[in-house]
């Protein structure tokens, strides 16, 4: 059965075979192949040429037996089409052109035509389905509004983002404003890879963690609702969201169709709880890629075994693939999902 077949029988609960595997963040620093395309082209220029976004993303399906691409972007394309641009530090990290300080700042951000804005993205996206054909599914993705508003208040990357916090407390309407039109945004982009004729969308809630428990839902699971609300009702959105295990019910109330887990999270236990056909997707610890085969084959076997004939599971990493990966043990991975049901 082709990947993308697999894929979609996955998100309907009806894959009663082989869990499809993706792997989150599939391009990076591990492959050769991509280390040699940066020493020609930086990050953002390979974010915003369709040729090589395409390139980029179908570099692990030439390597790997894997199900489903995920396009190559970036989840900060939002602030920079709505007038904040971001690049990044020569030692690690997200640097803001600029950091929002005040209302002002958020009424001079542009949240129209993000379509047009972001046409980059929708022509990748043709181009990479026009080359995978209905072999393998299609996933694009966007960032939370939170974790967008986290870096465009603080400015970029810093440990636990304090100055959005700070500003999520002391200026509920301000910063309500801001998630507001953040939101808007997201929705016309995902409207626009939907088009393109992606199979499913992960948002990616990477910081929601840092919401006081009390504020979870203000600042962070409401705004995902509304997005997940106004987007195609035919498209399946998933969720990453790193968030303690006793929240998965919580997460699930934004209406997503499931989600990704991290592998602090006990998966078996986690449908107990969220029954299928909701969708439960990972949850493998990326640190695995960074060990040795045999090491792999285990516990890849192993969560397989504790999840075998859940006809909703995908498997996959709890996040994404390290730098440090090993191409042998992402090897071991794929064949060992392809050896499990045979």
């Amino acid at each position: 059965m082709k990947g993308r077949r697999k894929f979609q029988l996955a998100l309907r609960g009806e894959n009663h075979g082989r869990p499809p595997l993706w792997v989150m963040r599939q391009a990076g620093r591990y492959l050769p192949e991509y280390r040699k395309m940066k020493e020609r082209h930086s990050f953002l220029e390979m974010v915003r040429t369709p040729e090589l976004a395409k390139e980029v993303t179908l570099q692990p399906l030439r390597r790997f037996e894997l199900d489903a691409a995920i396009l190559f972007s970036d989840i900060l394309v939002i602030p920079e089409a709505m007038g904040q641009p971001y690049h990044f530090r020569e030692k690690g990290g997200i640097e803001m052109a600029f950091a929002l300080k005040s209302k002002d700042c958020i009424k001079k951000l542009d949240s129209s035509q993000i379509a047009q804005k972001l046409s980059y993205m929708k022509d990748a996206l043709l181009l990479i389905r026009k080359e995978i054909n209905d072999d393998k599914a299609l996933l694009g993705f966007c960032g939370s509004p939170w974790t967008l508003a986290c870096y465009m208040i603080q400015g970029g990357s810093e440990r636990g983002f304090p100055e959005a916090i700070r500003w999520a407390t002391d200026y509920p309407e301000d910063f309500e404003n801001l998630l507001e039109k953040i939101s808007l945004a997201l929705i016309q982009l995902i409207h626009a890879q939907a088009e393109a004729g992606i199979d499913a969308i992960q948002i990616f809630d990477s910081w929601q963690s840092l919401c006081l428990r009390e504020k979870a839902w203000d600042w962070s699971l409401r705004w995902i609702r509304k997005i997940v609300d106004h987007s195609p009702p035919h498209l399946p959105v998933l969720l990453y969201a790193k968030s303690p295990p006793e929240t998965l019910e919580a997460l699930a109330e934004c209406n997503v169709k499931g989600l990704s887990l991290d592998h602090t999270v006990n998966l078996s236990k986690a449908r107990v709880r969220l029954p299928a056909p909701f969708v439960l997707q990972g949850n493998l610890n990326p640190e695995l890629m960074e060990t040795c085969p045999s090491t792999v084959i285990e516990e890849t076997n192993r969560l397989l075994h504790s999840m075998k004939n859940d006809p909703a599971h995908i498997l996959n990493l709890g996040h994404g693939i390290r730098p440090n990966a090993k191409i042998s043990c992402m090897e071991a991975l794929a064949q060992t999902n392809l050896d499990f049901y045979q």
